[in-house]
């Protein structure tokens, strides 16, 4: 609904030639930033004469919007051939607005709302207030004064004291270039200017006598500048007296009614520059300045005021002004890399940025100088020389003009306004712009160096938290985990890790994670279906295109199948999984090798969402992260890989199981000191010997660990070897010392408690028993007394003659043994020492308690005396004869 406000609200009926547009947020701030926006844009158009009614009408709305209507104000300014028309709209439309009509008083113009629809009806050409069901528009349409017709450039009377100084008569050298580069024209001005005749210069080339300031690979040279459609500048002429003589020159391409080109040069001397040299462009000064504006900065007037604080909201702001400066359709803006062999897409307007955003495009596009970013270029038509700027392929511009951001001589970066339309630019808008750059190159060049010192920064603390979190782990699977979730979404939207577990093996789906945790179900089906990128070892990120191809077809054909022009669609398939994983994984997917070794144990593929780029700084930081991650998850690789060796011959060194005894209960409990050892210095054993009789036996090897482990085997496997050969206690265990002092300097003592048992048909149990330096076992009898259950004889290992002997002793029904290492009595608390009182006081609580209870509660009472680790071997038999059951 329009509103019939007794004004002329006729739609726009001109041709739009430019628009800009912004959204405060509804704070009082926001209102002395909507003036700068609308002050910033109509000066950039040259439209100063209008500048002030504008900020006044805008100021008003805009405070209606943001601090009476309290919502965010939109701001629309467009730009015709004779007007501009600036919209201004808010998000409460129930909002009482006074119409102005004949019956309605507008009211005391100092009251708090509608004075800004007073201004409008005062100062406006035309308005009008538009309602939507969701917001209401205020507009004003300003028309544009008439301009003198055909003026291009003037300037003001001045005094004769200031004009210009020239010598009585100005004299201009026309010259005439060949396409050749050969002087085709010399005019009598050249003769006087230079001393030459025509007919010594004619044929010649104009290098011959040009003196051209240039410095390969930083400026434009003399032949390039030859080529151009229009160029103006400052170099010297060599004269006929070998004297060089400054000049200032404008050159215009041009060609002839044949077609054949060539290019004409004015010269004058070059403190005669004013004669010839175009007057700088710059935003008029507003009425009523003070002569200090004349020295404003010329960032600040390009810009605007304030300047962005940060890298990215300046290169946004210079690609709008940019835009608008040129009236262009689309406008982009380019940094170089440090070596300045690419550039890289950092803002751009009127484009589709997300697809071009950190995109890259080589400095040299074409052949020759005339395709590279070091010097200005304009493309008439673009569809004359396509992919001549590879940027706007596809977008449907027409013609396009870009200059060099350059500081110092060093390229920084590349500007570019681009249009739809085709011959929209020539060389004068080619310096327009160049002027601007020159203007905002050092703060551009800046502002990248914070961000670059800050992205160093932060890279470098990613980095050494990383290290610590890889460091911290020696499980693959954890460490597959920290990989992944160190990327995302720090440096990707998704992660995928492929692991190699050998040469021979094909690169295997680890692990996937995505920053929607929705998506990782359907992420991880689409890597499964397509074949894994090649583990290629050559170092740095490579673009792996077969997700986005995968995900693209999947979406198609599932979009097709619910169109019914496919198959028939599964609908467990899920299209909206389909979809939203085709999103997902639509943009750039890198993939960097994970080299651990000098071999390839995997790769680290990263993606970003639909038309994403990475950065360069991402895939730095992304290569070194995986350098340190592949040598983790080998470390983590071979640090299981041996632990899966070492628990397989620890487990071979403990008895496969403890027999059944008839009559008899056995319980052991056993524990080895120190992290993945399952099998130290102390070790058990029970088994058969022959029909009726057992051997058991219980030691304890000096120190723990592997040497104190090998000890171990050969005294288990010795035991049952010689047992079972018919040998008894005494010569079981003389044959075993002999044997571990032949191991030389690998030996190691030995305490052995052997024994062997016969149980017996009254319910009664007969023990042998030689205890080798031992801790004594104790025998528990029914009525709760405690005593040592043999006697001390020489350990093993130290001594080559050995003269033992063995003892014979009956278990009456009831009674318990029980033999244990000296990690048992020797647990400590401090200066406190568990010992064998304090073990045989423990073993005076376990009257009529089962083998089983009595070890455990040993073992508790060990735990609990001292709060520590156990720092040695402990092990525990116990053997409690029960006697014979009653029916």
């Amino acid at each position: 609904m329009v509103g019939d406000l007794g004004v002329d609200t006729r739609t726009r009926s001109s041709v739009i030639t430019a628009r800009a547009a912004a959204t405060f947020d509804p704070v009082g701030r926001s209102v002395a930033t909507a003036r700068s926006f609308v002050r910033d844009t109509l000066q950039g158009w040259g439209f100063t004469d209008i500048v002030d009614d504008a900020v006044v009408l805008t100021s008003e709305l805009v405070t209606n919007a943001v601090v009476h209507a309290g919502t965010a104000a939109d701001v629309l300014c467009l730009r015709s051939e004779d007007a501009v028309r600036i919209e201004v709209s808010d998000h409460y439309p129930e909002r009482e607005i006074p119409l102005q009509q004949s019956a309605v008083n507008m009211g005391n113009p100092d009251r708090e709302g509608g004075r800004g629809l007073q201004l409008c009806a005062a100062l406006a050409t035309r308005w009008g207030v538009d309602y939507t069901p969701t917001q209401k528009q205020v507009w004003f349409q300003l028309d544009l004064p008439d301009r003198s017709v055909g003026t291009r450039a003037a300037g003001p009377a001045l005094p004769a004291e200031m004009l210009p100084l020239t010598d009585g008569r100005v004299r201009v050298a026309v010259i005439q270039i060949d396409r050749v580069g050969a002087v085709s024209a010399w005019n009598e001005d050249a003769e006087e200017l230079f001393g030459y005749a025509s007919e010594q210069v004619t044929g010649k080339p104009l290098t011959d006598f040009a003196a051209w300031p240039h410095t390969p690979g930083t400026s434009t040279g003399i032949v390039e500048a030859l080529q151009l459609s229009r160029w103006e500048g400052s170099y010297g002429i060599r004269g006929s007296d070998g004297r060089v003589t400054p000049v200032y020159a404008s050159h215009l391409r041009v060609r002839d009614t044949d077609g054949e080109p060539s290019t004409v040069c004015l010269l004058v001397r070059d403190d005669e520059r004013a004669v010839l040299q175009t007057p700088l462009r710059g935003p008029a000064p507003e009425p009523g300045a003070l002569t200090e504006s004349h020295t404003a900065d010329p960032f600040e007037v390009f810009i605007g005021s304030p300047a962005p604080d940060d890298l990215d909201g300046l290169l946004q702001r210079t690609v709008e002004r940019a835009r608008d400066m040129l009236d262009g359709d689309a406008a982009f803006l380019l940094l170089a890399t440090d070596d300045e062999t690419e550039l890289e897409v950092r803002a751009s307007t009127g484009l589709p940025s997300a697809r071009q955003r950190f995109a890259r495009v080589p400095v040299e596009a074409g052949p020759g100088r005339y395709g590279s970013a070091r010097m200005p270029a304009v493309h008439e038509d673009l569809t004359v020389v396509p992919g001549a700027v590879p940027l706007l392929n596809g977008t449907g511009m027409r013609s396009v003009v870009t200059v060099p951001l350059k500081v110092e001589g060093r390229l920084t970066g590349s500007l570019g306004v681009a249009a739809e339309s085709p011959d929209r630019y020539s060389n004068e808008e080619a310096l327009r712009l160049q002027f601007a750059a020159d203007r905002i190159a050092l703060a551009v060049e800046s502002a990248r160096l914070g961000e670059l010192e800050r992205l160093r920064r932060g890279s470098l603390s990613f980095l050494v938290e990383a290290s610590d979190l890889l460091a911290g782990t020696l499980d693959r699977d954890q460490t597959l985990a920290l990989m992944a979730q160190m990327t995302v979404p720090t440096l990707a939207t998704w992660c995928a890790v492929y692991t190699i577990a050998d040469q021979s093996s094909e690169p295997y789906l680890s692990y996937v994670l995505h920053e929607d945790e929705e998506r990782i179900d359907g992420l991880k089906a689409l890597l499964s279906k397509i074949a894994p990128p090649d583990p290629v070892p050559t170092p740095g990120a490579r673009v792996w295109a077969a997700p986005s191809e995968a995900a693209h077809q999947a979406a198609l054909r599932t979009s097709m199948r619910s169109l019914g022009l496919g198959e028939p669609m599964n609908m467990g398939g899920g299209i909206g999984t389909t979809l939203s994983t085709a999103s997902a994984v639509g943009g750039e997917t890198v993939v960097l090798p994970l080299v651990a070794r000098n071999r390839v144990i995997g790769m680290l593929t990263l993606g970003k969402p639909s038309d994403e780029h990475f950065r360069q700084e991402i895939l730095e930081l992304a290569e070194d992260l995986s350098r340190r991650a592949a040598l983790a998850l080998d470390n983590a690789r071979l640090y299981s890989e041996r632990m899966a060796i070492s628990q397989s011959l620890q487990r071979s060194l403990l008895p496969p199981g403890l027999p059944q005894i008839p009559g008899v209960e056995v319980e052991v409990i056993y524990r080895a000191a120190g992290e993945g050892n399952e099998v130290g210095g102390d070790f058990y054993d029970l088994f058969p010997i022959r029909d009726g009789a057992y051997g058991f036996a219980i030691g304890d090897v000096c120190g723990t660990g592997p040497e104190a482990a090998a000890v171990t085997g050969l005294a288990r496997h010795a035991l049952r070897l010689l047992a079972r050969e018919g040998f008894g206690g005494p010569a079981v265990l003389e044959r075993l010392n002999a044997a571990i002092l032949d191991e030389g300097a690998r030996s190691r003592f030995l305490t052995l408690l052997y024994g062997e048992l016969w149980p017996q048909e009254d319910g009664s149990a007969v023990l042998k028993i030689v205890c080798a330096g031992h801790p004594l076992p104790l025998r528990l009898r029914q009525d709760g007394t405690v005593e040592p259950y043999a006697e001390p004889q020489p350990l093993l290992g130290v001594m080559e003659d050995l003269e033992l002997y063995e003892q014979t002793m009956t278990l009456d029904p009831g009674d318990v043994l029980l033999c244990v290492t000296d990690g048992v009595t020797e647990r400590r608390e401090g200066t406190r020492m568990l010992g064998d009182d304090g073990l045989a006081d423990v073993l005076t609580t376990c009257t009529g308690l089962t083998a089983g209870a009595v070890a455990a509660r040993i073992m508790r009472a060990v735990e609990r005396f001292a709060t520590d680790a156990p720092s040695d071997d402990m092990a525990i038999l116990a053997m409690r004869v029960p006697g014979l059951q009653k029916d």
